[in-house]
């Protein structure tokens, strides 16, 4: 099988969340979670998986491809079929995984979103972060909440994405999408540039580096509603990690920066469900209350997670309490139950961690 659309239509028809192609080995889906081979396809030689690659880039993506080793993009075969795509070389050869992006932009109901998620797109300014390990839906419930507000409010928003995955229509609002390598250079030059284009709501795909992180916050601070995106496990160590991206004399200004422009960081992670109809979301969420916002100012993030636990009248939720109630709602089992528990995340013993006894 040497044509990709073929392979991509087969991903679609499983309800596979991913593909994955590597020289010497056959294909293989990903499908709730697990890895699982496509026996009717023998394993790939480098040049059938370099010829499926080429096939769907462009001139300029196969040279910038052949210049770095490896590639981000995004294709579309037809309104509902879109793929993320990375492309890179590997011991054997080429490979690469293409991740699928539902046609519709799912609603906050739609993708299960705690009620508190709805509240939050109605701020004015302040920094809203959505984050988790890869493969946890952050880009999906972004997307729900930019549709959020594009159904309901009039606003200028603009995404900076790398690559574009969800492809948004205006309706009450304005809505320009860039996407990193085509319509700008990098993150931080096109964050700089959206300050300058009257935007009320401006989404950043990914927070990667000290100067793009700077600038989300400055925007935050400055009367706009920014949403981004980091790869980590809990409330608390997202604190750290955006402070940790500067240096010693910077992080003091930083803590004071973040402490008044934070409104919200929202983790999750994908689990299982129970009957094996797909995975449910659960979340830790962390809201910018006046009691975190200190605890952030005066450097004492472990003790983020006790807050989070004392503030869940207010909307807030450590994650062993997001996955305790999925599996008293019969949603997920024990034993689904028990692997978040033994997971690292958020929510380790001195933030209020989850506790193994309590399932």
């Amino acid at each position: 099988m040497e044509d990709i659309s073929e392979l991509l239509n087969l991903t679609k028809k499983n309800n596979a969340s991913d593909l994955h192609l590597s020289a010497k080995k056959p294909p293989i889906m990903r499908i709730n979670g697990d890895m699982i081979r496509v026996d009717s396809v023998p394993a790939l030689t480098p040049e059938q998986v370099k010829s499926m690659i080429y096939s769907i880039m462009s001139e300029q993506q196969r040279a910038t491809f052949e210049k770095e080793f490896e590639m981000d993009f995004a294709i579309s075969f037809s309104e509902d079929a879109r793929f993320r795509v990375n492309a890179f070389n590997t011991i054997d050869g080429p490979a690469a995984v293409f991740r699928v992006i539902p046609g519709k932009i799912l609603s906050l109901e739609e993708v299960g979103a705690p009620p508190i998620l709805a509240e939050l797109t109605q701020k004015e300014k302040g920094l809203i972060l959505v984050t988790g390990p890869t493969g946890s839906g952050k880009s999906t419930t972004l997307a729900a909440m930019i549709d959020h507000i594009n159904t309901r409010q009039r606003k200028h928003i603009i995404t900076i994405e790398d690559p574009i995955e969800f492809t948004h229509q205006s309706k009450q609002s304005l809505i320009n999408q860039r996407e990193v390598g085509i319509h700008t250079k990098a993150f931080s030059r096109a964050l700089k540039a959206a300050l300058r284009e009257d935007p009320d709501v401006i989404l950043v795909g990914e927070l990667r580096d000290l100067e793009t992180v700077h600038l989300a916050l400055t925007a935050a601070e400055t009367g706009h509603i920014v949403f981004g995106t980091l790869h980590t496990s809990s409330a608390p160590k997202t604190i750290d990690r955006i402070i940790d991206v500067f240096p010693a004399n910077e992080k003091e200004m930083i803590r004071s920066m973040l402490s008044s422009s934070i409104e919200a960081v929202i983790t999750q992670k994908l689990l299982k469900r129970k009957d094996g109809s797909g995975r449910v979301a659960c979340h830790e969420i962390m809201l910018g209350s006046q009691p975190i916002r200190n605890l952030i100012r005066e450097n004492r993030i472990p003790q983020i997670g006790s807050m989070i636990q004392i503030g869940s009248k207010q909307g807030m939720k450590l994650m062993k309490d997001s996955v305790y109630q999925l599996l008293q709602d019969d949603i997920i089992d024990k034993e689904t139950a028990m692997q978040a528990a033994a997971e690292k995340t958020a929510t380790d013993d001195d933030e209020g961690g989850i506790n193994k006894g309590s399932f």
